[in-house]
């Protein structure tokens, strides 16, 4: 079957508006529902992040109460010690777009920290958004659409309808007044529209090649769209 293209943040922490150092990296679930459905559905997974690094994950999204209880949490750390492709990842530098069918970016604070301000991963955006393809993102990971720019300043993804971790989501999080910025505000600020729904609950926008997911719950689903434009 095809390749998929796994872009994850290479950060361990999140710098905070007082300059402390949140200690975070990719959000378990929004890395392991899509690995395991596009496993299942027969397709290959490359994991690029910036400069080869080993993604780091988040401690945090590995707890019993975030992962509906500690059997599930224990399940999903399973899946991630076998999954091979998060020990060996490519660099984002040395990634050929045309190798690769899909493209999907999970989130994580990670990647407000580093793609967000990553001008490959912009790139390599900007790239599967203009072929077509399939390109799907989830939860803070909307972050990377920031550093798509395109040669006249405006943001590639401007003018498409995502969905993506809301200030509703990061104030109940705990983290809404001690962000530098935040998420939803700044894709607003790009000209991407967003489309807000309940905190929580999945929610998954498709707007031409793109898929996108508003948090955890929403990486499952995401999955799913994918797969049905993978055919």
């Amino acid at each position: 079957m095809s390749k998929i293209l796994f872009v994850m943040t290479g950060a361990d922490h999140w710098t905070l508006a007082d300059g402390t150092q949140h200690p975070t990296g990719f959000w378990a679930e929004e890395a392991v529902a899509p690995y395991e459905a596009f496993r299942a559905a027969g397709h290959e997974v490359v994991v690029a992040t910036p400069g080869g690094v080993v993604p780091t994950v988040d401690k945090g999204s590995l707890a019993a109460e975030v992962n509906g209880g500690q059997e599930n949490a224990d399940r999903i750390a399973g899946v991630l010690a076998g999954a091979t492709e998060l020990q060996h990842p490519i660099s984002l530098e040395d990634v050929d777009l045309d190798e690769y069918a899909a493209v999907f970016y999970p989130g994580g604070h990670g990647p407000m920290e580093d793609l967000a301000v990553d001008s490959l991963s912009g790139a390599l955006l900007t790239g599967a958004l203009d072929s077509g393809r399939p390109l799907g993102v989830v939860c803070h990971a909307p972050a990377a659409l920031l550093a798509a720019t395109r040669v006249d300043g405006t943001n590639a993804f401007a003018g498409y309808r995502v969905a993506a971790f809301t200030n509703a989501e990061e104030t109940q999080a705990g983290f809404a007044d001690r962000a530098k910025w935040l998420l939803q505000d700044r894709l607003t600020e790009a000209g991407v529209q967003v489309e807000v729904a309940a905190p929580w609950a999945p929610h998954v926008v498709v707007d031409r090649n793109l898929v996108t997911g508003q948090n955890p719950a929403s990486s499952a689903p995401l999955a799913v769209e994918l797969l049905k434009k993978l055919g």
